[in-house]
């Protein structure tokens, strides 16, 4: 796909940083000579390094959002932001930026809401074992909680359409937001595409952000709160079941007692047995009323996805409406 055939497309390349001086003024200079047209914005999250410093000279527009977590970021460029498309990377130069034209190709010929640059060879080296570990579990939980929609979970490689960015609700603080992306995309039944691309390392003294335990378990979380408001049924149904099978280990021997005796002797522990299968009855209901309400909120939110135009309004067709407050944010990073 030349350059030329973006011309007419607003596109913002959105960059979320936090200490990456080493790579953040090769990423953006690399990202204004492969989409010349497009505008760059690098948000620094409280970094105390040169990131803010590097990215302006390379040409960036920089702002600065003090809430700390990727989550946060993501959630301030989709709203101050307005464009056609936009592609959000990392800063940390392990994506390359001449991979762009060809994955807003790939959203633009499939007509897609989302497309993501799948990582190769992510899983058989994630700079540690147990983020490569990591990946394959849960990319393959989400497939069997949400669907098969995606392979790569959380590739931070990705091009959207304004319509997905502004109906995107964004709830999540920190790296699990990818997961959030997916799960939007995949409730809704939203269009969605893969292309697989390069995936580097991180130069030498170039830290990664990722803790293993602390963000796999905010992960595990998120899955879980995620399966709780979009699939209720299911969520509440499996603890009915697990409340219920351990109800019937607890009532099978008293049963079983009193059809050759007719005596139940261990009193408490039938009360608690019973108290249990009452309590498995409740999250079958619970699970009926939420899926209800989950239903109901999923419409709301497809017609309010379809209610987006595709593009910006034509106020402007040369140049990005910038952020209230840049000025200042520059100023202060």
């Amino acid at each position: 796909m030349h350059h030329s055939s973006l011309e007419d497309l607003a596109i913002a390349v959105l960059i979320p940083c936090y200490n990456e001086e080493q790579t953040i003024g090769d990423v953006v200079s690399r990202f204004r000579v492969t989409l010349p047209a497009a505008s760059v914005y690098v948000y620094d999250n409280n970094s105390s390094d040169l990131t803010a410093l590097k990215a302006r000279a390379a040409g960036a527009i920089v702002i600065r959002e003090p809430r700390q977590g990727k989550g946060n970021v993501v959630r301030r460029m989709f709203a101050d932001i307005e464009a056609d498309i936009y592609i959000m990377v990392d800063g940390d130069g392990t994506y390359a930026p001449e991979d762009a034209p060809q994955l807003v190709n790939t959203l633009l010929t499939a007509h897609s809401d989302m497309a993501v640059g799948t990582r190769r060879g992510v899983t058989d080296d994630a700079g540690r074992a147990g983020h490569a570990f990591g990946n394959r579990l849960f990319n393959g939980l989400y497939k069997r909680l949400f669907g098969r929609d995606f392979t790569d979970i959380f590739s931070g490689y990705r091009a959207f359409t304004r319509r997905f960015v502004k109906s995107f609700p964004a709830v999540s603080g920190g790296f699990e937001i990818e997961t959030e992306m997916s799960v939007h995309a995949s409730q809704l039944k939203l269009p969605v595409s893969e292309i697989a691309l390069d995936y580097g390392r991180r130069p030498e003294g170039s830290a990664s952000k990722l803790s293993t335990y602390r963000d796999g378990a905010k992960i595990l979380w998120m899955f879980a709160m995620l399966a709780k408001e979009t699939q209720p049924m299911r969520f509440f149904g499996a603890i009915a079941a697990l409340i219920a099978a351990a109800s019937l280990v607890l009532m099978a021997p008293i049963l079983i007692e009193y059809a050759e005796t007719g005596l139940v002797p261990r009193m408490p522990t039938w009360v608690l047995s019973l108290g249990m299968l009452m309590f498995s009855a409740m999250m079958v209901v619970t699970g009926l009323i939420l899926d209800s309400v989950s239903r109901g909120r999923a419409e709301q939110k497809r017609i309010f996805y379809l209610s987006i135009p595709g593009r910006r309004p034509r106020r402007d067709a040369q140049e990005l409406p910038r952020p209230a407050g840049r000025r200042g944010s520059s100023r202060a990073a």
